[in-house]
């Protein structure tokens, strides 16, 4: 290394009060120079300095502290010709831009003036300094389809500017905009570092992830906006729900105008403040999009004025990219700036007010890139005054996600490497596992909200039966509440009396398995007629709605309807190093609007009533849509005079769209209800069920127990059935196993197919019996104690009513309800026709 840099504290104060260096960059010269002091190989270092903070003071600052410790060759390397221009001009003392306070004034060394003679005569100088500025596409190695300049030998230097730079020795790498050309660009990045520099410097508000372990200095935007440096972000977006593109420049255009007069009145106050006036700049997909966004900006309701908007692409003309150089200029008659990617970086002006991005904020650089066109103070400092002090965002299509996304601002996202999935709603669903517990994929669930969940060996899934779960709370042991049911328990769950066998196996019970069986050898199927329920209504007619009717809908639009915009700052303060950024409100601010003539308006409403689904397709129909239509608007005040012919707002047409959808909505359901009835038939006995081990013979001298499954029947359609009560329903069943006038029987159970609807419930009776005659019984056995209760009556009366209806169906034979108390059963002596001549059903 032909050149020795220390590092010099005082010269770095000398430098920074030359320079007016703010605080962040006179610690950003601080720091690089420290790690260049320490460096005894080449070194690439990257300073991290938020958009806005004033990266090109730093870059002249490090210059003039290079010169001042004996380096004469400095190459700053930009990413394109728009940045290529801003930095020429902050060396340039005639120009706007020029960056004052340097001791050592550099000659320029630009791809337009290397091969002059007098630049030969000046590289050849060893005192003085040299700043070449070029961009990274002049300095890659040429291919056989495209040569470089720069690397052809030149007649007044003697050797190619690449080989002068390669020997210079002292010469050192600025790379503006870094992340554009870090590492992976191999082409790019080999370009620099083949001329062997003694150290890269690289500017950027958004280090590449592979480049940061090169960051020697950060300073976050969330800083920058706590320290004052920058203006405050505000997020602008409606609640609406609108945001097609027309609105959101719409919107654009409003909030400019507000902004220029908070400007105009600041400088009224402040007259010797300098003159400046805010621009809108627009970010657009492809360059045929941001040609229709700039000529509809030109058009009547935005700019207005085509000669105010300026389009800037990768095809602009040199008199457009003039006209951009000279936008912060008072005289400057452009008022919006529509690009696609050329000012996405890099370009830098004092006067962006309001930003709409019309394409995907797809991540937190490209966010920052974008912002950063505006984050540049219009005074140079803040001014207090908070239209002034601030960039509006619009974003009516993403604000959530950026406001959700606030804390980007004071921090370097590290993306995770593991994939995360989303649900349908946008939440994150990301398993969390434990990495000290191995995984069972068999007993491995995903929880709400992504979370993991591993069941332990011993612990049933929640829903399903253990083998070891021996709660009788919970139905049979070994049997989900289905095959509980279908056991023949009259509900899901079971007295341990009808618990399945278990045999002891060391400390713990396994279960035997039930048996399935089929119905009894030659009995039949029953169809049960269930009724079911339907409520319909009458026809819908328009003429059921009257004159008066739409004028009192109309009535509440008799207003135009404001829509407003919100203004969300995100706004940063500092403790120490600590930043915290939050989202403040800014009020809101009317929004504006498309309006309508009345026409329209008074044609989409008819044609919102004719797509009602109830409203028939028929000129009887379009007549009264269009009588419908005259008197809400008249109710609404809506009124032609002569030529003229009212127009209403967006907010308002939709609100009365809505208002005339819910007259019509409303008298449609008003309609009275109608009951219709339809039978759908169910199969049973439904089969096979499970029969437990433990089941026992009804005729072996067993007392009565409770869920007991029990077997050996005569005329049950299934070979097995249990009971809840003994005086009732197991009495009832020995009658009708017995009686010589009942053919087949069957236990119904609960929560099956086969059921009464009671308006507000399912009525389940005990049984269903087939007598001799060929006729069907419905059964029901009750507690003398429960006979006359309310709920029991209203079963009963739905029951009774039932086997009217189905019986006069004619399709599904005679049916009849028989409803008896215990009383009743006990008085019959086990005889079906005492039984029924006590009960007296239909």
């Amino acid at each position: 290394m032909s050149v020795d840099i220390t590092y010099d504290a005082a010269l770095i104060e000398e430098i920074a009060a030359r320079f007016d260096l703010r605080d962040p960059n006179k610690r950003a010269l601080s720091a690089l120079v420290e790690r260049i002091s320490k460096g005894t190989d080449f070194q690439e270092l990257v300073a991290d300095l938020a958009t806005g903070v004033g990266k090109t003071y730093l870059m002249s600052s490090l210059i003039d502290y290079l010169a001042a410790q004996g380096v004469r060759h400095v190459l700053v390397v930009t990413p394109g010709s728009t940045i290529q221009r801003k930095t020429l001009a902050n060396f340039d003392a005639a120009s706007a831009k020029y960056v004052a306070g340097a001791e050592y004034v550099p000659f320029l060394v630009t791809p337009e003036n290397f091969q002059a003679a007098n630049v030969g005569a000046v590289l050849r100088d060893p005192r003085r300094l040299k700043v070449f500025v070029f961009n990274v596409q002049q300095l890659i190695r040429p291919s056989d389809k495209v040569s470089r300049k720069v690397r052809s030998e030149d007649e007044n230097l003697g050797d190619a500017l690449y080989s002068h730079l390669e020997a210079a020795g002292d010469l050192f790498v600025i790379a503006d905009e870094h992340h554009v050309y870090h590492e992976k660009a191999k082409a790019f990045s080999a370009g620099i570092r083949d001329l062997n520099p003694v150290a890269m410097v690289g500017l950027t508000a958004t280090p590449a992830k592979a480049d940061l372990p090169k960051v020697a200095f950060e300073y976050t935007l969330g800083e920058a906006i706590a320290d004052g440096h920058v203006k405050v972000p505000v997020i602008v977006y409606r609640k609406d729900g609108t945001k097609d593109e027309r609105t959101q420049l719409a919107d654009a255009c409003r909030l400019l105008a507000n902004k220029e007069e908070s400007y105009r009145i600041f400088r009224e106050v402040n007259p010797d403040a300098p003159a400046v006036k805010p621009c809108l700049f627009v970010v657009c997909q492809t360059i045929d999009h941001a040609a229709e966004v700039a000529q509809m900006l030109a058009g009547s309701g935005f700019i207005g004025d085509g000669s105010q908007v300026l389009q800037i692409t990768s095809q602009s003309s040199d008199e457009a990219l003039e006209a951009l150089a000279s936008v912060e200029n008072p005289d400057s008659p452009i008022r919006a700036i529509v690009s696609v990617n050329m000012l996405r970086e890099g370009w830098d002006v004092k006067n962006i007010a309001v930003i709409v991005a019309l394409r995907k904020l797809a991540s937190q650089t490209l966010t920052e890139q974008i912002l950063g066109r505006g984050l540049r103070l219009p005074f140079a400092q803040r001014t207090g005054v908070p239209d002034v002090d601030q960039v509006d965002l619009v974003a009516h299509d993403s604000y959530a996600q950026l406001l959700a996304q606030k804390d980007v601002l004071r921090q370097r996202i590290q993306l995770p490497s593991s994939k995360v999935e989303v649900d349908e709603n946008g939440a994150a669903m990301t398993a969390t596992v434990d990495p000290a517990q191995p995984l069972d994929p068999t007993r491995a669930t995903i929880g709400p909200g992504g979370q993991q969940s591993i069941l332990p060996v011993d612990s049933p899934v929640p829903g399903q039966w253990s083998l070891f779960d021996t709660d009788p709370s919970r139905g049979q042991p070994g049997l989900s509440d289905d095959e509980t049911q279908a056991a023949g328990g009259g509900s899901a769950a079971a007295d341990p009396a009808a618990a399945l066998a278990f045999q002891e196996t060391g400390s713990r019970l396994q279960a035997k398995a039930p048996a399935p069986v089929n119905r009894t050898q030659g009995a039949p199927k029953i169809i049960f007629p269930r009724l079911e329920s339907r409520l319909s209504y009458a026809p819908f007619s328009l003429s059921d709605i009257s004159n008066a009717d739409a004028e009192r809908a109309g009535a509440a639009f008799a207003e135009e309807v404001p829509t407003f915009m919100f203004r969300d700052a995100l706004e940063a303060t500092r403790q120490g190093d600590d930043v915290t950024i939050k989202v403040t409100p800014q009020g809101r601010t009317e929004a504006g609007q498309r309006f309508e003539g009345l026409d329209i308006v008074y044609d989409s409403l008819v044609k919102l009533i004719m797509h009602q689904p109830e409203v028939p397709s028929e000129l009887g129909s379009k007549n009264a849509a269009r009588r419908l239509v005259q008197a809400f608007l008249r109710g609404a005040g809506a009124v032609e005079n002569g030529d003229h012919v009212e127009s209403w707002g967006q907010k308002r047409r939709e609100q009365a769209v809505d208002g005339m959808r819910r007259m019509i909505r409303e008298k449609i359901a008003s309609r009275a209800p109608q009951t219709e009835y339809e039978i759908v038939p169910v199969e049973l006995p439904d089969e096979p069920v499970l029969v437990s081990t433990a089941a026992v013979d009804a005729y072996d001298g067993q007392r009565f127990a409770k869920g007991m499954q029990y077997t050996g029947w005569q005329k049950n359609i299934m070979p097995v059935a249990s009971f809840d009560a003994g005086t009732t329903e197991w009495e009832l069943a020995m009658l009708m196993d017995r009686d010589p006038d009942i053919e087949w029987w069957i236990r119904v159970y609960v929560h099956r197919e086969a059921f009464i609807p009671t308006g507000n419930g399912k009525y389940y009776p005990d049984f269903i019996a087939l007598d001799k005659a060929g006729e069907y019984w419905l059964l029901e056995g009750k507690a003398d104690s429960e006979a006359l209760d309310e709920c029991v009556l209203v079963k009963k009366k739905a029951a009774e009513s039932w086997a009217r209806r189905v019986s006069d169906d004619g399709r599904f034979g005679r049916w009849h309800y028989l409803f008896a108390t215990e009383s009743d059963i006990a008085k019959a002596g086990a005889s079906w026709k005492v039984l029924v001549n006590i009960t007296k059903p239909e």
